[in-house]
């Protein structure tokens, strides 16, 4: 059975999410073009068909709207197919459970820096940091001691102790990549000890789910959904995978899902819900955390999110695999669109490629149309005005400029590089670097003592003055009194 539904009216993004974001779904963007629904189509049936997948279900999310939908099936004989269909989704639940433990530092329940034996008692390796856990850079062994954790069950690993062997760390902690399957599963039992002893699917249903109007996403498969199968390597044969309760190792993969709910997470992963999460944790779980492998990356991680780098654009999301099951969802946040894809089978469709190519495939037809430019909202700061414009940092011209909320924007003036930042205001009268080299940094205005004009600005002991070293100007280490002069 072969389905295609060329737009969903419903939008994705809550309420609560979309306040003061401006105007999304059919005017920013409008329906999609019939010939790039043609090839979003096409791209899903040679996904499925040179894959030789059962059956494949794919998605469009596009301003938090579900812009398009499709679905390709052999047999309509499990109800397969159809975009409303359970799949199990694999590590792609490990974003749910990173939202969670987000929420607890959010909450101030606990850091990301704190080790995960002040929170956890029977940690294997109580010294690892939480951040390390969600980053796959604690050096913890990729993979649940025993027989193969995703086709056995859950009870042969009952305790954290259960996960890991004599020697649970095979690389040293936050010094590289290495990713660890039971780390997740030490983040659920950390999320339960926070949460005081509740499961933590029940919490992620309560917490998560429910907010998000995600009904069809859970632990356990909900009819309809799909049978997982491996497809033999060289004959178009099929064997039935099992579908197991994995337990403690449930973060790391349990869940099964739908497009349409997948689509809400990726509305939410890239706009936030102040219900869940604000946005701006998100963006901070999207910042690379561990240095990448090799000498030009295109793939990386967050904080239990995946970075890659396409066809020049940068995306993030994450992939998941289960016996019987491939996932993917790769979200592009500048061009505000998302692929998804899911399957029923081991392996043989490159899912991650085909989500990947389903966000490309819209973004590269259909660019997304900037928001119209407006003035600033609210009664203008004179003062603030007046520190905009021209800055010297030594002989280096750059400019500040007023943004939105009182946040400024410092830049080299012209040309490439230099050390540009954004900056938010604080209650303080200071502002604090976002991002670029001054990430964190306070940036200061500081005044003259006798009349209390503007002297320069202080970033992080980088002095600004309104001239490039001028004599009189407060530039450390003094400048020559005879000024600039010629040969």
């Amino acid at each position: 059975m072969s389905a295609e539904s060329p737009h969903m009216a419903q939008g994705l993004v809550s309420s609560e999410a979309a306040s003061g974001s401006g105007k999304r779904g059919a005017e920013q963007f409008g329906e999609l073009l019939p010939e790039t629904r043609r090839a979003l189509f096409r791209r899903l049936a040679v996904g499925q068909a040179e894959g030789r997948a059962p059956s494949m279900t794919g998605a469009v999310v596009r301003g938090g709207q579900m812009a398009w939908t499709g679905a390709r099936d052999s047999s309509a004989s499990d109800g397969a197919g159809e975009v409303d269909v359970q799949y199990r989704i694999g590590s792609i639940t490990k974003t749910f459970v990173a939202v969670l433990v987000m929420r607890l530092r959010d909450e101030g329940l606990l850091t990301l820096e704190d080790r995960l034996g002040e929170h956890l008692s029977g940690s294997p390796d109580p010294d690892v940091t939480i951040a390390q856990l969600l980053s796959h850079s604690s050096g913890l062994a990729a993979e649940a001691r025993g027989p193969w954790w995703e086709r056995t069950p859950g009870s042969l690993r009952q305790r954290p102790g259960d996960l890991f062997g004599e020697n649970p760390r095979r690389l040293p902690a936050g010094r590289r990549f290495h990713y660890s399957n039971p780390a997740y599963a030490l983040l659920g039992s950390l999320v339960e000890q926070k949460r005081g002893g509740q499961p933590w699917g029940e919490v992620l249903r309560r917490e998560v789910l429910e907010p998000l109007g995600m009904r069809r996403t859970s632990l356990l498969p909900q009819a309809p959904y799909a049978d997982g199968w491996a497809v033999h390597p060289w004959a178009d044969v099929l064997l039935p995978e099992p579908a197991e309760d994995t337990g403690l190792m449930g973060p790391a993969g349990q869940l099964w899902s739908t497009v349409e709910d997948l689509g809400r997470w990726a509305a939410f992963l890239t706009h936030g819900d102040s219900r869940v999460l604000g946005a701006a944790t998100l963006a901070e779980m999207r910042t690379p955390a561990v240095p990448p492998e090799g000498m030009e990356w295109d793939d990386g991680f967050g904080l239990g999110i995946q970075l890659a780098r396409r066809n020049g654009r940068l995306l993030f999301g994450h992939s998941g695999s289960m016996p019987g099951f491939l996932a993917s969802l790769w979200i592009d946040a500048a061009e505000d669109v998302a692929g998804i894809a899911l399957t029923n089978c081991t392996s043989g469709p490159a899912i991650s490629a085909i989500a990947a190519d389903l966000a490309g495939i819209v973004a590269d037809r259909e660019p997304r149309i900037p928001e119209p430019w407006r003035p600033l909202a609210g009664p203008l700061d004179d003062d603030l005005l007046a520190l905009t414009g021209p800055w010297y940092w030594g002989a280096h011209p750059y400019v500040l400029r007023l943004r939105a909320d009182r946040g400024l924007e410092i830049s080299l003036m012209s040309g490439p590089g230099g050390r540009a930042s954004r900056f938010r205001a604080e209650s303080d009268g200071t502002w604090t670097g976002l991002d670029g080299y001054f990430a964190g940094e306070t940036l200061r205005v500081v005044r003259d003592e006798a009349d209390g004009s503007v002297s320069h600005l202080d970033l992080g002991t980088f002095v600004f003055t309104r001239g490039p070293y001028a004599p009189a100007g407060p530039v450390p280490g003094g400048v020559d009194a005879e000024g600039w002069r010629g040969r």
